[in-house]
């Protein structure tokens, strides 16, 4: 090391008082701390759990189980299946329609079309909001005393069109309302990574006679890469943590099970066994493979 580096090292030792270094402590120590209790722990007891029995009340109670659990879950359970087909559903419509119309949505705003601001901020407002409060009002909206059954004359609940306990439509019903968030928040991604994008890209492709299509699918989405694969990760994760959108609008009694609504109604429901922490380690499991896809594309890029 030269005099020169090793007075530049020394400098930026300098640079950070025990003051400084106490705040960084506090703001990365404590996060962080947080984060193992709250997240970690309760994650890695869970999977520790769903090889047990117990009936969630006393310690001395919990008796080994093996993979009994998941043996049930996978041979005994009817309901296992058919939320795996749900959440099926659930990927396949934000793969194929919710997340195409936010990219069309990104792509139509970022052209700055007459108003773009003002559709970037309606389309962007879902966004702030939670899946709970999603629920609420779309069951304002559309339930069986909700504001469209009034407007349409059908006031009351024995006379109301059946939106929301018509079993046939269920599936399209809460995929609808679901997109109605996923859609935006697509939106404002997407976005964001089109500003990113050289400009001078886009005018060579002119020159060279592309079109608009072959413009956006040849230099605009391979120079957006990375943003398309947290795309696609964002859109596993989202089919995957539906719970508490379908139990505002539907409850526990609903026809149409995801793996969520599992975890909770055999948590709360079934005391006399952890078949809810062997589903939400199947859950974990199927959220982290596509986390997992992710890190390997940004550490390969980074080598």
């Amino acid at each position: 090391m030269t005099l020169t580096a090793a007075k530049r090292k020394s400098r930026r030792r300098q640079a950070f008082t025990k003051g400084d270094r106490l705040t960084l402590s506090l703001f990365v120590g404590v996060p962080a701390f947080l984060h193992i209790v709250w997240v970690w722990i309760p994650a890695l007891l869970t999977v520790a759990l769903s090889f047990t029995y117990w009936n969630g009340v006393q310690l001395s109670n919990i008796r080994w189980a093996g993979t009994a659990n998941y043996e049930t879950i996978f041979t005994a359970s009817a309901q296992f299946w058919p939320a795996m087909r749900n959440n099926t559903y659930w990927l396949l419509w934000f793969s194929l329609i919710a997340t195409p119309l936010g990219v069309l949505l990104a792509y139509q705003v970022d052209r700055k079309i007459r108003g773009h601001k003002i559709y970037e901020s309606i389309y962007y407002i879902p966004v702030v909001l939670s899946l709970a409060v999603i629920g609420i009002i779309w069951r304002f909206m559309f339930g069986p005393t909700g504001l469209v059954q009034v407007l349409l004359g059908y006031p009351g609940i024995e006379d109301a069109i059946p939106i929301f306990g018509n079993y046939d439509i269920n599936t399209y019903v809460i995929l609808s309302i679901a997109s109605w968030r996923h859609i935006g928040y697509i939106m404002l991604l997407y976005l964001a990574g089109l500003k990113s994008v050289d400009p001078s890209l886009r005018e060579a492709a002119a020159i060279d006679g592309a079109t608009e299509w072959q413009s956006f699918r040849k230099v605009v989405l391979p120079a957006m890469k990375p943003v398309n694969v947290i795309i696609i990760v964002i859109t596993v994760i989202e089919s995957l943590r539906a719970f508490d959108l379908i139990y505002i609008i539907y409850g526990t009694s609903t026809g149409w099970p995801i793996l969520g609504m599992l975890v909770f109604q055999n948590i709360y429901g079934q005391a006399a066994s952890m078949l809810g922490a062997a589903y939400a380690v199947i859950l974990l499991l199927l959220s982290i493979t596509p986390i997992v896809f992710y890190l390997r594309t940004v550490f390969r890029e980074d080598q």
